[in-house]
C-alpha cells in the first residue's frame, strides 16, 4: 500500500452501493401475527391483567403504520420466524468461526457493488470503515473481515454511532483523505438490524428493515466515476438523550436474568425523540448551510435520513417554509422501513445521477444519542 504524504483539497463521493435483502414483510403480515400473539397473551394472562398486575399486550393496524410512520412494507436478511408467534424474531442460523459472519457477507455485496461505481479495486483501497447501529460481534472488527475478503490492503475498523453511523463514517472517510493518509476509503454501513426489533411490541414491531449501503471517499483528482460528488464540508453534534435505547450486551452475562428482555432490544419515547430531534435537526441543517454561505434554498436535492416520513417532512418544512417535492427530498422507508444508518445513502445511491454539475444536496442522518451528522456535496 502507498498512501500520499500531501494533503488533498478536494474529496469526492466517486461511487454508491447498494445491497437489498430477497425477503418482504409487509405491514399487514406484522399486523396479523401481532395480533395473533396479542390475542393469545392477553387471554392466557387475563385474570393478571384485569387486576393490574400484567400489561396487556396492545394490538395494532396496518393503517395506524403507515400514518405514523410511512412506512408499508420492509426487506428483512431472513424472515423465517418473524410471523411464528411461537419464535417472533428472524431464525438466523450461526456460522462457524471459520465461516465468513453473516454481517461480512451483506457488506461485501454492497461493498462489491460501490467499487464497481466509482471504478476502483481493491488495491486503490488503503481503509475500510463498518459503520452502523450494531455489529454481530466485538471482535475481530467486521470491517477487518471485510477488507480480507476482499484482498485489501492498509486497515480496517468498526464504528458505532447508532442511526448516525454512515455519516460519522463518512466524515472519518473524508478527513483521512483530505490529510492525506488515505487515498480511497471504503465506508459500508451493514444493517443487520431484525434481530434488535422487538415484534411484540405494538411501538416498535415495524420500524427497522435490514439492507447494507457503501461509499467510496477518494482524491478528486484521481477519481474516475462518471458520477462524483465533492465534499463541501462536514458537521457533527452529539447531546445525550436517554429516549432511545438497545441495553444488549456483553454485560448481560453478568447481570443475569433474561438477555434478551424487551429491554435489552430497540426501544424508544416516540414522542419525545419526534419532539426532540427535528429542531435540533433544522437548526444544524441551516447551520451548516451558513457555515458555506448557502440557504436551504440553494439545495437541490435532500438525502434524509428514513425514520419516518412525518419527522422528514417537518424538518424540511421548517428549512424550506414548505413540504418539499418527492424530487426534492426522495422517500425510500415506504419499502425499505427505518434501515439505521443506511436509510440517508440509500436515498443518495438511488436519487443522485439526476443532478447537473454545480448542483448541491446535503445527506444528513440523525438518531440516538441524540446524534447528528451532515454532509454537503456539490456534483462535479
Amino acid at each position: 500500500m502507498t498512501t500520499p504524504a500531501q494533503r488533498c483539497d478536494e474529496v469526492v463521493i466517486s461511487g454508491s452501493g447498494l445491497w437489498t435483502p430477497e425477503h418482504v414483510v409487509t405491514n399487514e403480515e406484522l399486523v396479523i401475527a401481532l395480533n395473533a400473539y396479542a390475542d393469545r397473551f392477553n387471554e392466557t394472562y387475563k385474570a393478571e391483567i384485569e387486576a393490574g398486575e400484567r400489561e396487556p399486550v396492545m394490538r395494532s393496524d396496518p393503517e395506524f403504520i403507515h400514518k405514523a410512520s410511512g412506512i408499508r412494507q420492509r426487506h428483512v436478511y431472513v424472515k423465517d420466524g418473524i410471523l411464528d408467534i411461537d419464535v417472533m424474531r428472524p431464525l438466523i442460523p450461526e456460522r462457524g468461526e471459520d465461516e465468513l459472519s453473516h454481517q461480512a457477507e451483506i457488506a461485501l455485496a454492497a461493498a462489491r457493488d460501490a467499487l464497481e461505481h466509482s471504478g476502483r479495486e481493491a488495491a486503490d483501497i488503503d481503509a475500510v470503515i463498518v459503520s452502523c447501529a450494531y455489529t454481530q460481534r466485538a471482535y475481530p472488527a467486521i470491517a477487518i473481515e471485510v477488507q480480507h475478503a476482499l484482498g485489501i490492503e492498509g486497515f480496517g475498523f468498526d464504528m458505532l454511532v447508532a442511526c448516525s453511523a454512515a455519516t460519522f463514517a463518512l466524515h472519518r472517510a473524508y478527513e483521512m483523505v483530505s490529510s492525506g493518509t488515505a487515498r480511497a476509503v471504503l465506508v459500508i454501513n451493514p444493517e443487520l438490524v431484525s434481530p434488535q426489533v422487538n415484534y411484540r411490541d405494538r411501538d416498535s414491531h415495524f420500524i427497522f428493515g435490514d439492507v447494507a449501503t457503501a461509499v467510496v471517499i477518494e482524491r478528486g483528482d484521481t477519481a474516475v466515476s462518471e458520477h462524483q460528488y465533492r465534499i463541501l464540508g462536514t458537521r457533527a453534534r452529539t447531546q445525550y438523550a436517554n429516549t432511545i435505547r438497545s441495553n444488549f450486551g456483553y454485560m448481560s452475562h453478568a447481570y443475569g436474568g433474561d438477555p434478551f428482555a424487551p429491554d435489552k432490544l430497540f426501544h424508544q419515547e416516540g414522542r419525545a425523540v419526534f419532539r426532540d430531534v427535528c429542531p435540533m435537526a433544522a437548526e444544524h441543517i441551516r447551520g451548516h448551510l451558513e457555515q458555506h454561505e448557502l440557504q436551504p434554498s440553494n439545495v437541490r436535492r435532500w438525502w434524509l435520513h428514513q425514520a419516518n416520513l412525518n419527522m422528514n417532512q417537518l424538518i424540511a418544512k421548517k428549512l424550506l417554509g414548505r413540504v418539499p417535492e418527492e424530487s426534492e427530498a426522495p422517500i425510500v422507508l415506504d419499502r425499505y422501513a427505518n434501515t439505521a444508518s443506511a436509510g440517508s445513502i440509500i436515498a443518495f445511491h438511488l436519487h443522485n445521477k439526476d443532478l447537473q454539475a454545480g448542483e448541491q444536496g446535503v445527506i444528513c442522518s440523525f438518531g440516538a444519542g441524540y446524534s447528528i451528522g451532515s454532509l454537503i456535496l456539490e456534483k462535479r
